[in-house]
């Protein structure tokens, strides 16, 4: 059997450095303690390890790339926040590579599995759906394996883990705040409607079961497709009507509006619509719609700032888990702002 050759991740595990550190050592640089520079040194002549180029290039002289993976781009929040990252990532020097994984397990376990063997600096995980449903452990263990190589970022979803950095949304909180409000409005029957069982989207229905169930009314959780016009033929086939959605996402909510002007129900004295993301589609709408601001940009921004602590390797430890706090920005589909 072909012995394998160590490689620069190899060292850096078992002299429990960094690869960045590793690669300074290797390049001679001044910024390594001594008795760092010996362990690191002795483990390299144990291994008869030899970097090349581009092992080299990672570290001081990094290759400067990091892995974007999204589950779609047809996804205007996924587009949008591939965009943040692309442009927060080149201002630093670096460069993406960028992957769609779908929504099945063992497609993200590949598209993990083929940006590691690029040698990336760091990986980004765009979506609540890598963080499976919060609940079964194993469908983010790749990721934990991941995390053993290079530091892993996840936008909009909480994955324990070493080397695993997230930023989420107080999804929960927002949609309890904004159903309660409409409650207080004197709608008695509203809908939630989402189109998955991600992370992020059971957080957003937590928080409309919370707020409804305090109020005494009853819950009317909905699955439809994330798909404007299957929404509408979807509420439209059902007998009973509301006064007042919260949908999971823009695109969804836009279908709402759609059933709710072929219903003959006015908006928003007859109902009130909410969406989620504040995207362009919430504005695009006619009537434009009421949408909660999950603050992409902003999440981004963070995120492309904790990856270069992290990557310089400069003192400073990110936390491991930021919140970001969300409000709804009110327009035409609410009676009255918050």
């Amino acid at each position: 059997m072909k012995k394998e050759v160590p490689n620069i991740y190899d060292i850096a595990e078992f002299a429990n450095v960094s690869i960045a550190t590793v690669s300074r050592v290797v390049n001679g640089s001044d910024k390594v303690s001594e008795a760092t520079r010996k362990k690191v040194l002795k483990v390299i002549e144990k291994f008869g390890y030899t970097p090349n180029v581009f092992a080299q290039g990672l570290g001081l002289k990094t290759m400067h790339t990091i892995g974007i993976i999204v589950p779609t781009l047809a996804d205007d929040y996924m587009a949008t926040a591939v965009d943040y990252l692309e442009k927060g990532l080149k201002r630093h020097g670096y460069d993406c590579i960028l992957s769609c994984s779908g929504f099945e397990l063992t497609e993200k376990q590949s598209k993990c599995d083929m940006l590691l063997s690029k040698h990336v600096d760091s990986l980004i995980l765009v979506g609540s759906t890598y963080a499976g449903n919060g609940v079964d452990a194993s469908a983010t263990d790749y990721i934990r394996e991941a995390a053993k190589k290079v530091p892993v970022f996840i936008i909009n979803g909480n994955i324990s883990g070493e080397n695993v950095y997230a930023t989420v949304c107080e999804d929960e909180a927002v949609v309890c705040d904004v159903t309660g409000k409409m409650i207080e409005r004197g709608r008695k029957n509203i809908w939630f409607l989402t189109d998955s069982r991600s992370y992020s989207s059971n957080n957003k229905k937590k928080g409309y079961e919370k707020a409804v169930e305090r109020a005494g009314l009853a819950s009317n959780v909905i699955y439809v497709e994330n798909d404007i016009h299957s929404v509408k033929e979807q509420l439209s086939g059902l007998k009973d009507k509301p006064d007042g959605i919260i949908a999971a996402n823009d695109k969804i909510a836009v279908g709402a509006v759609k059933y709710a002007v072929s219903a003959g129900l006015k908006i928003p004295d007859e109902i009130e619509i909410v969406g989620y993301n504040n995207s362009i589609l919430a504005m695009s709408s006619t009537p434009e719609i009421s949408s909660i601001d999950n603050h992409t940009a902003e999440v981004c921004h963070d995120t492309v700032e904790r990856i270069m602590h992290n990557l310089n390797d400069d003192g400073y430890k990110p936390s491991n888990k930021i919140t970001i706090s969300c409000n709804l920005v009110c327009r035409e589909t609410t009676k009255v702002s918050d």
